[in-house]
């Protein structure tokens, strides 16, 4: 029986033999990211054991983003706490304030994530990182300590839902709007500790950057991971800014065994808006009612989803010459230094300031309720993140909406949920 590409990474990085779905394995790890957050609780884990070491400091990538600049006392003792540690390990791949991210982003910016890798992070979205091949999952505190002490971590292997994306996307639809096509159809639970694995033509068709907000929300279909072979698209990526030349392609089987397969054609699709309080609650901006179309408060144009360069340049077209509808409150997040210096060369912050945005450094604050944005009770948020859950960003008495960075643009300047496409 053949393998998916899931089935293939765990095991080759597994001390089992042949890894089949519902087998519990130890398997190596090749890269484990740690942001400001997560890590120092699994930083004082390993200190009260005694077992204050690191496997290996050069597959290790540390970061602050939640929290950037420091928003409180609480937040600056957690970023000491992770500075220190770095520097006690001598830590390598450390990206300090003036040139840090949004750790989703600027791992695969600054050329740590490679095909074939197994990638852990302290943070629900390391799925993101599916996009170049690799098995890449979400941990917590704990499960962090123990990979960084022993450079391995124990999986249940999970089944694999093939999705098919066929037919080519029109103007004004965007791999958001796939994804938020995908768990409206599957829910937030459709695909629980399952592995989504891509192919299609229309999949040939998208950016790594577009590539990476698909698996980014895998995640919110209750996935444990989600994968998409390594191509030339892949490999352009690449070229210039990957840290080692070593890595392993790996593709499905033709007999591979699914446990579902999908399949989606995205030429079908128009702009798609995930109501509140889920994910899953998608509708086509378009077939929205009037008095579905609530005023909104804020736009956030923002997060590992959705503030990549290429999203920026997407807002950004639509943004110009137009300016923001008054009483609306613009934010927009670059997702590293990097796209954030992008973004100002190429003119894009003048066209965001002549609308009437506000622009900041990179950071998550605002996609999870911490600072740069929290909304207060009763407020309506149309954001480009990947959760609307009650009180994500803010007080459970706020409202999120989840759009493409299109779509957000549009709303922003219209004051209601807008269909980006009347401005193409």
């Amino acid at each position: 029986m053949g393998m998916t590409i899931t089935e293939k990474l765990l095991t080759a990085h597994s001390h089992a033999g042949p890894v089949a779905p519902g087998d519990l394995i130890q398997a190596r790890i090749d890269l484990i990211m740690c942001h400001e957050v997560t890590t120092p609780p699994a930083i004082r884990m390993l200190k009260d054991h005694g077992m204050d070491k690191i496997f290996d400091p050069g597959k290790v990538v540390v970061m602050p983003d939640h929290f950037v600049p420091n928003k409180d006392i609480k937040s600056a003792e957690l970023a000491k706490d992770l500075r220190q540690w770095v520097q006690d390990n001598g830590i390598e791949h450390y990206y300090e304030l003036g040139r840090h991210g949004i750790c989703h982003s600027l791992l695969p910016e600054q050329g740590h994530v490679v095909p074939g890798q197994t990638v852990i992070g302290s943070d629900s979205h390391t799925c993101t990182h599916g996009a170049f091949g690799t098995f890449a999952a979400g941990i917590g505190s704990t499960d962090l300590a123990a990979a960084l002490y022993t450079g391995e971590l124990w999986f249940k292997a999970p089944e694999t839902i093939r999705v098919n994306l066929e037919g080519s996307l029109p103007a004004g639809v965007y791999s958001k709007d796939i994804v938020l096509e995908l768990i409206r159809q599957i829910g937030v639970d459709g695909a629980r500790y399952q592995a989504l694995e891509y192919h299609g033509e229309a999949l040939k068709e998208l950016s790594m950057e577009a590539r990476m907000t698909i698996t980014n929300m895998a995640i919110e279909a209750g996935a444990k991971c989600a994968v998409m072979a390594a191509d030339e698209v892949t490999l352009d990526y690449l070229e210039g800014r990957a840290k080692t030349t070593e890595w392993t392609i790996y593709t499905a089987d033709d007999d591979a065994r699914y446990a579902r397969e999908l399949t989606i054609d995205v030429s079908q699709l128009e702009p798609i808006v995930a109501l509140p309080s889920l994910p899953s609650n998608g509708r086509t901006v378009a077939s929205l009612a009037a008095d579905e179309k609530e005023p909104v408060d804020q736009v956030y144009i923002g997060s590992c989803t959705n503030a990549r360069i290429e999203d920026l340049r997407v807002a950004a077209q639509i943004m110009k010459g137009q300016k923001v509808k008054p009483g609306v409150r613009v934010i927009v997040v670059p997702s590293t230094s990097t796209a954030w210096k992008l973004a100002h060369d190429e003119g894009l912050f003048d066209i965001f300031y002549e609308a009437g945005c506000v622009i900041s450094t990179p950071t998550c604050g605002a996609c999870l309720g911490g600072h740069m944005g929290v909304l207060a009770e009763d407020e309506v948020c149309v954001s480009t993140t990947n959760r609307n859950f009650v009180g994500r960003m803010g007080h459970p008495g706020s409202r999120v909406y989840l759009v493409s960075p299109a779509t957000a643009a549009a709303t922003a300047i219209k004051g209601v949920l807008t269909d980006p496409r009347q401005y193409l």
